[in-house]
């Protein structure tokens, strides 16, 4: 994928966000950290306060235990939201002008549930894929080998 001069390029998951700006060309990408934004989010068994609770049947004497909350995908649901919302600020500040989203195909999904409508028209590519944990030098890599 093509990243020209100055495009905004978010890289992130249900739990960390990477803010870059690429200083550099089409052909040499030098991606900058603008910010980083990280949240705590422990596994939903450290959320919870109990077991869920049983549903019975009116029409026979089944029993059946309700799914459980998942709190910790709920919370990343959440971060990913406010993430929508920051880049909808930002866009509507003329921050930015492009835009590139890196993300697992939840969060992505979830992402595209709330983007505001300036953002889409600014946005020019997707990549699902959790480029989180890699290297500035790696993410540039693989950006620049999407088609």
């Amino acid at each position: 994928m093509r990243m020209p001069k100055d495009v905004l390029v978010v890289v992130a998951d249900g739990r960390k966000v990477l803010f870059f700006r690429n200083q550099g060309g089409v052909e040499h990408p030098q991606l900058e950290l603008e910010r980083k934004q990280e949240q705590e989010n422990p596994p939903t068994r450290d959320h919870k306060s109990g077991d869920a609770g049983r549903s019975f049947s009116s029409s026979d004497s089944r029993r059946s235990k309700m799914q459980e909350t998942d709190f910790h995908q709920l919370e990343e649901d959440r971060f990913v939201a406010e993430m929508a919302d920051l880049l909808y600020k930002r866009a509507h500040a003329n921050d930015f002008e492009k835009l590139i989203v890196v993300a697992p195909p939840q969060s992505l999904g979830e992402l595209r549930k709330n983007y505001h409508q300036i953002v889409k028209d600014r946005l020019i590519g997707e990549i699902d894929k959790d480029l989180t944990r890699h290297t500035v030098s790696d993410i540039e890599k693989i950006i620049a080998a999407e088609e």
